[in-house]
């Protein structure tokens, strides 16, 4: 498959099996986020795989968007390493989480596997729940596994703007505020 089509067919799973995700397939997921791009290559994302009966049960008390999954990725970022802009000091540790969360969710679908970014969680539930230190900022979950034989794209999967709608070439003149958000 093509990275347009990939990028295309890959949609967020909310119905997994109880199938375990297989260790090579993991370790495939989790080089593509070893291997993203970084602000100055300075690699600040930090990684924390859930996957024991317990841990996903502190999960649970920290978001209600686990999904049911088999096991999930918390994505942090190391604030004390991350790059800041020079002209306003602008943390791109979110970014860079951001980027390194999007590889993996790709590579993930690539191999099979269903995955759903989930930003909507408690961050001081999560930093106690699981003992995260002050340095580290928990920035996406992504709940992964294998999805359910009757999970199915969300209705609105395949609606998106025009590139007109979203590019301009050389200035944002045209653009008008409040310009409707209605695909």
């Amino acid at each position: 498959m093509d990275f347009l089509q990939l990028a295309k067919d890959r949609y967020s799973v909310r119905k997994f099996s109880e199938r375990k995700v297989e260790k090579e397939k993991l370790d495939m997921i989790l080089e593509a986020g070893r291997v993203a791009p970084t602000a100055v290559n300075y690699q600040p994302q930090r990684i924390l795989v859930i996957e024991s009966e317990e841990n996903l049960t502190k999960l649970k008390s920290c978001t209600s968007y686990h999904f049911h999954a088999p096991m999930a990725l918390l994505i942090c970022y190391d604030k004390s390493v991350s790059w800041k802009r020079s002209y306003d000091q602008a943390d791109m540790g979110m970014v860079d989480a951001s980027i390194v969360t999007t590889q993996m969710m790709l590579q993930a679908a690539a191999l099979g596997l269903g995955t759903t970014w989930v930003g909507h969680f408690d961050p001081e539930a999560i930093r106690t729940a699981f003992e995260i230190p002050d340095f580290l900022v928990p920035a996406a979950l992504l709940p992964l596994g294998y999805p359910r034989e009757d999970c199915q794209p969300h209705p609105l999967h395949e609606k998106r703007y025009d590139l007109e709608h979203t590019v301009f070439f050389d200035s944002f003149e045209g653009i008008k505020e409040g310009k409707t958000t209605e695909k």
